[in-house]
């Protein structure tokens, strides 16, 4: 039995970069062949996309969890690792992406519409790319970054144009089944309809789509009864329609009471959509009034003494009934001229031009310094924690390149600046360790007394100077003509 899911929660992991390789190129009577290391390819990235042919997000609930594949490792000769391949993930019209803090994503309308749901990592330079004039030869190369991993919500919202709002039983499905080709289901007991109907009206020369939503009762939306949960799939409708059953014999309700609590659901419930420019509000849709069941005839008396007093607040009114079809076809080419004025009204649409954001590789020179409270400091910034997720710590190499790069940065002058001493503890990102300024330069330089382009440190070892062989070598001759 198939199901209608119109919420679910996904998580999407990116594939990982590929690492970069460390190789010497390596031929007959050629030694020295230089790094040949190739760059690691990048992860594949996870890519929502609109396909028409899907209606619901039932997969989702049943496979939550999505990964795109990584990138392969470089190789020797130059040769770079292959790229992951982008995973595209299939979503209906309509589909809301939100995070874990429920902020809006984006909205994806219109078949072929694309949302980035997770980036794949970059790929590790490998070591021809790191060759320099200071550093000929590599011997190491960067790691690949991690794929983004996140937590996404998926909310469906039905995209018509007229949506069908009244009490459970009060006769919606039945509207949409012989105004439409649709066929819900149909039954004379309460919360009938489970899952939004969609059908497609033809009036004239002029075609509109109507959304039939389960029934509303007092209290939907504040989580009451199915309301809440569907009540998302009228935000896009631009005319909204009560369908008021005028042959119910339930104690306390009667047709205007009924619009009253439907009104006031509507302008109690809090849509995701905050603020979209071309709908606005639910209270601020136009408006019509369905009198249906008049074929019973307590109803016709019914609706006939209503029909004023609706009409008073500005709403066009309908007396319908689906058994014997009256009054259906003024009502089809009404709400036809209601969606035609609303697109009418709207903007003309703009093609968009795509949109190319690159991802920046430099100049991310913000990073901040702060004290843990027990002697050491926690460096914050996206650019010095990429660095030490790219960072092989078991290459005394790469990690000598890891600090002349933090150095670079500015990282060992805003320590100093803080009051770190050589030897405390240092976290960036994951990784603690014990601070060894790597070059003296800059604050570095007045702390430990030296200037730019002089090391104290190199004054302290016992090497014996030039000055000091070529006296010695005297010394000898001196003593060999003696002898």
């Amino acid at each position: 039995m198939s199901r209608f899911v119109d919420r679910v929660v996904i998580h999407v992991r990116a594939g990982d970069g590929g690492n970069g390789c460390a190789s010497v190129h390596r031929e007959k009577f050629k030694p020295l062949g230089g790094p040949d290391g190739g760059n690691g390819g990048r992860g594949g990235s996870v890519v929502l996309v609109v396909d028409p042919q899907v209606h619901t997000l039932l997969d989702f609930h049943f496979r939550p969890h999505i990964a795109a594949t990584s990138g392969k490792q470089g190789q020797g000769s130059n040769k770079e690792g292959a790229a992951g391949a982008d995973l595209e993930i299939k979503v209906p019209d309509g589909t809301v992406v939100l995070d874990e803090h429920g902020r809006l994503l984006a909205d994806l309308v219109g078949a072929g519409a694309r949302f980035d749901a997770a980036a794949g990592g970059r790929g590790g330079l490998g070591n021809a790319a790191l060759v320099s004039r200071a550093r000929k030869a590599p011997g190491f190369a960067l790691l690949g970054e991690k794929g983004e991993a996140r937590d996404l919500t998926l909310e469906l919202k039905t995209v018509a144009d007229v949506g069908l709002v009244g009490f459970p039983s009060a006769g919606k499905s039945s509207l949409v089944s012989v105004i439409s080709a649709a066929k819900p289901k149909i039954a004379d007991y309460p919360f009938t309809t489970l899952a939004p109907n969609l059908g497609v009206v033809s009036a004239g020369d002029q075609t509109y789509t109507v959304a039939d939503v389960p029934g509303l009762i007092p209290g939907a939306s504040a989580g009451r009864g199915l309301g809440l949960d569907f009540l998302r799939h009228i935000e896009r409708c631009a005319v909204l329609v009560h369908v008021v059953d005028c042959a119910t014999m339930e104690p306390g309700r009667d047709p205007i009471s009924d619009i009253d609590a439907l009104e006031a659901e509507l302008a109690a419930y809090t849509p995701t959509l905050q603020g979209d420019s071309t709908l606005g509000d639910l209270a601020e849709r136009p408006r019509a009034v369905v009198l249906n069941k008049i074929d019973v005839p307590d109803a016709r008396e019914m609706a006939e003494f209503i029909s004023e007093e609706v009409a008073a607040r500005g709403w066009p009114v309908f007396s319908v009934s689906t058994a014997s079809r009256e009054g259906l076809r003024p009502l089809m080419f009404a709400l036809a001229e209601m969606v035609a004025a609303y697109r009418a009204a709207q903007p003309e649409p703009v093609a968009r031009r795509p949109v190319i954001r690159p991802i920046p590789t430099r100049g991310q020179t913000g990073f901040t310094v702060e004290s843990d409270g027990d002697g050491g400091f926690i460096v914050h910034g996206e650019q010095p924690e990429r660095w030490i997720n790219q960072t092989n710590f078991d290459n005394d190499e790469a990690v000598g390149y890891l600090g002349d790069r933090l150095a670079r940065l500015g990282v060992e002058d805003a320590l100093l600046r803080q009051g770190a001493k050589p030897g405390c503890a240092v976290t960036i990102g994951e990784m603690t360790f014990d601070w060894e300024p790597a070059t003296l330069a800059g604050d570095a330089a007045e702390a430990f007394g030296s200037r730019r382009g002089t090391d104290a440190r190199v004054d302290q070892t016992d090497r014996i100077g030039a000055a000091e062989r070529k006296a010695a070598r005297k010394q000898r001759r001196e003593h060999t003509d003696d002898s």
